[in-house]
């Protein structure tokens, strides 16, 4: 009885274990990079691949993969987005833009765009010279007749943008108003750029600056923005930065923190479940590690499983 009782026990004890390598060998392999944080003070914890809990539901994944993006492994192609609707405000910020560019590692190439006409149009292309892509930052148009919708343009740079071995990651700077695509609850381009950039891999960064014209001091209009501004940020892994609706003092506070977060990321593979047909997951990391949190998008995109030989 004793024996049959043991057996009946180390049997149940097993299948929840069984389940769960169940799903990691039939699911899918998934890529993403994910930045840590830490949730008081400066000091950012290093985590291990051991120190990491990746769930699906309430399904804890796989993580086959989980590489420091530091040294050899630090490559990044980021791109600096400039809204031409913004007031002229943002000139007296470009010098704290240049400083930030030119601290950047050896290991990033950085280009310029000015997001104008629904279009990102490229000042300076991807270069590691970061003197080159300082020099070509200059003061926005300062016409909102130009700046119809800034997500659009960030569309219109991901879908003309090379895939890399590497992270690609966005600086935005804009007051997020999008005339084209109105305010409320929802907006097609926004939700478009979001899947887009999901899809691509790409965290965006975002920091308001006030638009010119009317839109600088609508209330309604930059409320709206700065919420799409936090929706995209928040969507892709990344972060968005303002201070009330006015120009900040200096753009310096934000730039160190997006630097930080940057010099904190990491590359993870898990095995998701796939859905049953490819489609969004949604997916969420979480740690015990003291003082850190982990940043990551909130899906992921998951196709179904190759079929294997014996389902032919």
């Amino acid at each position: 009885m004793n024996v049959r009782i043991l057996i009946i026990l180390v049997v149940m004890i097993a299948m929840p274990n069984f389940a769960q390598e169940q799903i990691s060998s039939d699911g899918v392999p998934v890529h993403m990079v994910v930045t840590v944080e830490a949730t008081h003070g400066k000091e950012i914890p290093q985590l291990q691949r051991e120190d990491v809990i990746v769930l699906q539901g309430k399904d804890r994944l796989r993580l086959t993969e989980w590489t420091t993006l530091q040294g050899e492994q630090a490559g990044l192609e980021l791109f600096v987005l400039v809204d031409d609707a913004s007031a002229d405000s943002l000139g007296v910020q470009l010098a704290d833009v240049r400083e930030f560019i030119n601290a950047q590692p050896a290991s990033t190439s950085i280009g310029i765009g000015y997001m104008r006409d629904d279009v990102t149009a490229i000042a300076q292309d991807l270069t590691t010279d970061h003197t080159l892509a300082a020099k070509s930052l200059r003061l926005p148009l300062g016409r909102i007749s130009v700046g119809a919708s800034p997500y659009l343009a960030l569309s219109n740079l991901i879908k003309k943008w090379p895939r890399s071995a590497v992270r690609r990651e966005v600086l935005m700077i804009s007051s997020g108003v999008d005339l084209l695509g109105e305010f409320g609850p929802t907006n097609p381009y926004l939700d478009a750029a979001i899947e887009q950039a999901q899809r691509a891999g790409m965290i965006v960064y975002a920091i308001y600056a006030p638009s010119a014209g009317h839109s600088g001091h609508s209330f309604w209009r930059m409320n709206w923005g700065q919420n799409f501004l936090g929706e995209l940020a928040e969507e892709t892994g990344g972060e968005a930065y303002m201070l009330g609706f006015g120009p900040p003092v200096s753009l310096a506070p934000y730039l160190r923190e997006v630097a930080e977060s940057l010099n904190h990321q990491y590359s993870a593979t898990f095995v998701a479940k796939p859905p049953a047909k490819p489609g969004w997951v949604s997916v969420r990391y979480t740690t015990e590690v003291p003082n850190a949190e982990i940043v990551a998008p909130r899906k992921v995109w998951v196709s179904k499983p190759p079929l294997s030989g014996k389902d032919h």
